[in-house]
């Protein structure tokens, strides 16, 4: 009996150490589970099944047991009982995991939408896809290139892919449990479209790339020579550690902070603007902040990304999660159908030109795909790039929208295509290079 109660005592010593050392890390774990079936359930309409059985299936995060309540529109998780965390839903801004800091009563606005209907075919507009043939398509190639997407399920986890050629869809497929309707969470494809709002505003000749950042912290050392185009090609200089697989800079930011524009703009400056390129989702959320900044009102920057962008291109489907105090968590949380993520790629491969209305600069473009230094050609500004053969069989005039667990929006404009793909794998579990130079050998 001695030994048994020594042993009881030790394991609850043992319990008690893990539980002191890896307590954030419970709290991340929990956070991240409530949150993704949160939005998962309330944004996408999927199933608490189904987001348990593949989504969150996955190593710690499926230690987290977690609770849907449709009634209040809430998720609840916990590890063992451990460090509980809450996600709710808030119309028009998806879903925010809470902390001591929410309170349901002090933020109530939401963007105001635009959704019309018409006639015009899809991607340009609501109406059906035209039927048309291509004589210069290789049907069978392109089918085989799709299959390769869907091959060895278990291992490449895709979802779904779009392809569309000369802004006509050509071929879509997709998994059970997902439809041309299904909201799919981006994550840093998200960047892209936050880093697209800036385009537009230079477009309108409210901002130039070579702007100061407008943070009053900066003034008064290094960092008060960090431009906007330094924030939007990651190459500002300053500390960031873009680590999803331990406690940092992204993750605390992502699962603790209540303000998310404010993780990046306390860092110091490690190197000089241009000196270094360093991925940062802190850069984006304060680029969110920035773009805050530009307006009178909060509701008005609130329905900015959407009148001059989301709506105006048909993309109703989607919807840009904020954080608690209304920010815009442009790093990661923006979600929309497979279809809508296509038409903001036709958009890109059209250089801004939408049903007769052009919303930036030609040259935006050419700005967003001229290679960043010290990025190894993989980088532009918030989009990634193939100049230097990344993905060596596929043309290097390709620039995309990439996103955690494979998420991508592929623009080919040498082969005039746009090529979209979901699932919860990325290269190398999803070979990018085998599937875009199959899917470019079916262009003659």
């Amino acid at each position: 009996m001695k030994l048994l109660k020594r042993v009881l005592i030790l394991l609850l010593i043992v319990i008690a150490v893990v539980v002191y050392f890896n307590y954030t890390k419970l709290n991340i774990i929990s956070g991240y589970a409530s949150k993704n079936m949160a939005s998962s359930v309330f944004v996408a309409g999927r199933s608490t099944e189904s987001i348990t059985q593949y989504d969150n299936n996955v190593p710690l995060i499926k230690l987290a047991e977690t609770e849907v309540d449709n009634s209040i529109k809430q998720a609840s998780s916990s590890v063992y009982g451990f460090m509980e965390r809450q996600s709710v839903y808030r119309e028009g801004l998806g879903t925010v995991l809470i902390n001591n800091d929410y309170d349901p009563n002090k933020f109530t606005l939401k963007p105001n939408r635009n959704k019309v209907s018409d006639t015009i075919p899809y991607p340009y507009g609501q109406a059906n896809p035209r039927d048309t043939v291509f004589p210069e398509i290789d049907i069978d190639q392109l089918n085989k290139a799709v299959a390769i997407a869907f091959s060895n399920p278990e291992v490449q986890k895709t979802r779904t892919v779009l392809i569309l050629y000369k802004g006509h869809l050509v071929t879509e497929n997709y998994i059970d449990g997902f439809t041309k309707d299904t909201p799919v969470l981006g994550w840093s494809m998200a960047k892209s479209v936050l880093a697209t709002c800036y385009g537009i505003l230079e477009h309108q000749g409210k901002l130039g790339m070579d702007w100061p950042a407008p943070i009053a912290e900066w003034k008064q050392d290094e960092r008060k020579d960090i431009t906007l185009n330094h924030l939007l090609r990651m190459q500002s200089g300053l500390e960031w550690e873009e680590d999803y697989t331990k406690i940092s800079d992204v993750t605390k930011m992502l699962f603790l902070d209540s303000d998310m524009t404010k993780a990046q703009k306390g860092k110091k400056a490690v190197a000089k603007p241009t000196e270094i390129w360093n991925y940062s989702s802190g850069t984006t959320n304060l680029l969110s902040g920035i773009l805050r900044q530009q307006f009178r009102s909060h509701q008005e920057y609130l329905d900015f990304p959407y009148s001059a962008l989301i709506d105006k291109i048909g993309m109703y489907s989607m919807v840009m999660e904020a954080d608690i105090a209304g920010n815009y968590v442009g790093s990661a949380y923006a979600w929309a159908s497979t279809r809508d993520w296509a038409r903001f790629g036709q958009l890109y491969l059209d250089k801004g030109l939408w049903n007769g209305e052009q919303l930036f600069n030609t040259a935006w473009v050419e700005y967003i795909t001229e290679p960043t230094p010290h990025s190894d050609g993989t980088y532009g500004a918030h989009f990634w790039l193939n100049a230097e053969g990344r993905y060596p069989d596929v043309p290097k005039d390709l620039f995309s929208c990439n996103g955690h667990e494979g998420q991508y929006v592929f623009v080919i404009p040498s082969k005039e295509l746009v090529i979209v793909r979901t699932g919860l794998a990325q290269d190398p579990l999803f070979d990018v290079n085998t599937f875009l130079s199959e899917v470019v050998k079916s262009v003659q």
